[in-house]
């Protein structure tokens, strides 16, 4: 009896055993489908919270003068700012400290982030990332030197713009001395559309004429400045002013394209203004 017993508790052992194994052993292969589906569910959630796009941006270092390229960076927009601006500072900060390029105010007023954005020349503070397109391509302002990445020569540009003397210049004192020259309602909106410029290239860089003949024709930037001071019924020099830019390279390069008026941020017409200095220079 002993041993019936006995040999019954073994049965019974093995059956709760091999019913055990069992069940364990299909919880181990249940157990992977179940994580794989849950993970296919993580992934398309997290697929859906991205955005992703690329930014190709134009490298050059004059440290390894090897040819100019297009790198690709590819930037999550769900976690960047709205501007193209934003996708450059967060390349900078967090992909490539290497990259280079201009910017101080962010908010389109000092004109050091001009660049060339598909195609379009802008400032990169002022300039949306378009969602629809899957690709960004920046590039330095056009037919400008580049000293590095983004980063281009403007000394030429300043040189032109300190030519046409933009300050105000008198042959008399001021009426009441050591006070300023009062300037009617009327004369002072004569200088609306050009006092706002920022001379930040964009119109200049943006003119075939200015490509052709930069060292010589002033470009839409220096003639719109040039204009403003000849406007403005408190300086004393229009003539004089007149003279200096009645040239067949400084002034009469312009044809009248309009890319300047196209390109400029501020929403300024460059050519409308140097329209009316070869009015001028018929009419004087």
């Amino acid at each position: 009896m002993a041993t019936s017993l006995i040999r019954r508790a073994m049965n019974t052992t093995s059956r709760v055993s091999s019913s055990t194994v069992a069940s364990a052993s299909r919880m181990v292969v249940e157990r992977p489908y179940a994580r794989e589906t849950e993970a296919q569910k993580v992934e398309a959630k997290a697929a859906a919270m991205t955005n992703m796009k690329t930014f190709q941006v134009y490298r050059w270092n004059p440290d390894n003068p090897t040819k100019p390229q297009l790198q690709d960076y590819k930037i999550d927009l769900k976690e960047c700012g709205p501007m193209v601006l934003d996708a450059l500072i967060k390349i900078k900060n967090e992909i490539d400290p290497s990259l280079t390029f201009r910017r101080s105010c962010r908010e389109g007023i000092c004109g050091s982030c001009a660049m060339n954005i598909n195609g379009c020349n802008g400032l990169a503070c002022l300039t949306k990332i378009e969602s629809g397109s899957s690709e960004t391509t920046i590039t330095p302002l056009p037919h400008m030197f580049v000293i590095k990445d983004l980063v281009v020569d403007m000394t030429n540009f300043y040189n032109q713009y300190k030519s046409i003397e933009p300050w105000l210049k008198r042959k008399n004192p001021p009426p009441t001395s050591g006070k300023e020259i009062l300037q009617s309602k009327k004369d002072r909106a004569k200088l609306d559309g050009m006092y706002e410029c920022i001379l930040c290239a964009c119109c200049s860089t943006s003119c075939p004429s200015y490509w052709w003949n930069p060292e010589s024709y002033l470009g839409p930037a220096a003639l719109l400045h040039a204009n403003r001071w000849i406007s403005d019924n408190r300086d004393e020099y229009t003539k004089e002013r007149l003279e200096a830019i009645n040239d067949e390279f400084k002034l009469y390069r312009c044809h009248t394209i309009l890319n300047c008026a196209r390109a400029c941020p501020k929403g300024l017409n460059p050519g409308r203004q140097i329209t009316h200095i070869k009015q001028l220079q018929f009419t004087g």
